[in-house]
């Protein structure tokens, strides 16, 4: 007996209709409109829509974007003063109780004239605990109560890397039962966008949490959970190696994830060449002595590597050491290559694992901080061109958990109505949307049946047009969890 019989819907770009049958979670079938027989238990009308395979986010954090979903929004903020405004405008305009911790994110301070203080929360709001997280998630700005809340004492309240990470961690958060409500929630609303699994990059035990979750409510994508450097040895402890599939097949283990540098907006991504406003490349977070043998532990014990590296200088140490070595893995983010080591990546069969929904949001930035070397930044093209493996992610928050956002900017290069930054490094959409479906390039029978249905066909649409791109269906596992 069929599962579910998906009607009149054109199978991949450019493609002529058809009817698809699904049965236990796989493509059975690829007929001719109306030619086929039997019994569906459920049936589709695609209206002439695009099957094309379901998106998977290659670089998320789960719960941070859940929670960003929730705080005030600080994107549009051109000044550390601004900022203030914004989020005195937004508490001014709700019912927010006098004691609550107040919470904003999305600011990029790289461009701003002013710099972020302490001092400027307390003026604004005098005693009251403030916690600001920069788009990047590698900035967190406090005031003196929230420092206070947290026990800790600091001379700008403006926290960098690993002291951000840790005082993230220190600050109040919702109970836990909440806190998997919105992260279910933020779930469901990346399936009415075409996604059908995440790789989740959260600093915390993921293999864990989504057990939990899923034990309580079925998520609507597959879930990859990644594992944090301070878990190494408790994975390695419970047996688990990447890939293994565990509740019943939605969710997995990941990979395991190391930092070498920090960020753009920070100023931390770690260079060849010094910041043009200081003496400084950025900073090293894990020095190849130490960076070694943390990938030769992992891979020896059936856990593939994923590197953080931004800057050239960062990749530049990546690469050599999965060279060192000798084992597959991915570079997270590939954001500043050197020109040499871009054909490295294939030869060292590493995914390079992008965010193009970063280039347009930070090529000022990137324009003022990487001077002169911008041609090869977010490198897309020549990657490709050299034989890499790319996988299209958001790093949600840092962008939204919406891969059409990432694939309009991988071919269009812009999001606002300049010109394209560097065309030269835009990508087919083929190219962007395999990268942006963990590498799947059509349907085929016998293919696990996690597909969307677009409302109209991709190939037709302009970049602007594809960050808006309407779903008719979601499909997880051949159930449907999303319909327009």
């Amino acid at each position: 007996m069929d599962d579910l019989l998906l009607r009149r819907v054109r199978v991949g770009l450019g493609g002529g209709l058809a009817d698809v049958r699904v049965n236990d979670g796989r493509v059975a079938a690829i007929e001719e409109p109306g030619a086929g027989s039997g019994f569906a238990a459920r049936v589709l009308d695609g209206h002439g829509g695009t099957l094309l395979p379901g998106l998977v986010d290659a670089h998320v954090h789960a719960l941070q974007w859940a929670t960003f979903r929730r705080r005030i929004p600080l994107a549009d903020a051109r000044s550390a003063a601004e900022a203030v405004e914004l989020l005195l405008r937004r508490l001014l305009a709700t019912s927010d109780q006098p004691g609550d911790l107040v919470v904003g994110a999305g600011f990029r301070d790289g461009l701003w004239p002013d710099k972020p203080h302490k001092d400027l929360l307390q003026r604004a709001l005098p005693g009251r605990a403030v916690a600001l997280f920069s788009a990047d998630l590698h900035t967190l700005w406090l005031s003196p109560a929230a420092l206070k809340l947290i026990g800790r004492d600091h001379p700008t309240g403006v926290l960098l890397e690993n002291d951000c990470m840790t005082a993230t961690a220190a600050l109040p958060s919702a109970a836990v039962d909440v806190q998997d409500r919105w992260v279910a929630d933020a779930l469901s609303a990346a399936a009415s966008r075409g996604v059908t699994g995440i790789v989740d990059y959260e600093y915390a035990d993921t293999v864990t949490d989504w057990t939990r979750r899923v034990a309580a409510v079925a998520p609507a994508t597959r879930v990859s959970c990644v594992i944090s450097r301070p878990l190494l040895d408790v994975a390695i402890s419970r047996g688990h190696r990447t890939g293994d599939v565990l509740a019943d097949g939605l969710l997995s283990v990941g990979p395991f994830k190391l930092f070498v540098d920090g960020s753009l907006n920070t100023r931390t991504a770690y260079c060849h060449d010094p910041y043009p406003e200081s003496d400084s490349p950025g900073l090293l977070e894990l020095p190849p002595s130490e960076l070694e043998p943390l990938l030769r532990r992992a891979w020896e014990n059936g856990l593939v590597p994923a590197v953080h590296a931004i800057g050239d200088k960062a990749n530049t140490i990546a690469l050599d050491a999965f060279a060192a070595v000798g084992c597959p893995g991915r570079i997270e983010h590939a954001q500043l290559l050197s020109s040499d080591d871009v054909p490295r990546f294939a030869g060292l069969d590493l995914v390079a694992s992008v965010q193009p929904a970063h280039q347009p949001d930070d090529r000022d930035v990137a324009d003022r901080h990487w001077y002169g070397r911008t041609d090869r930044a977010y490198a897309y093209r020549a990657l490709l061109d050299s034989g890499a493996r790319l996988e299209i992610g958001s790093d949600a928050p840092v962008a939204p958990l919406d891969p059409w956002d990432g694939i309009a900017a991988a071919v269009g290069r812009t999001d606002d109505d300049r010109p394209a930054w560097h065309p030269e490094q835009a990508i087919p959409l083929a190219d962007a949307l395999a990268a942006a479906s963990g590498g799947r390039r059509g349907i085929a029978v016998g293919d696990v049946a996690d597909l969307m249905i677009t409302a109209a066909d991709p190939s037709h649409l302009s970049p602007a047009q594809l960050r808006d791109m309407p779903l008719t269906a979601t499909i997880l596992a051949g159930k449907p969890t999303h319909l327009a």
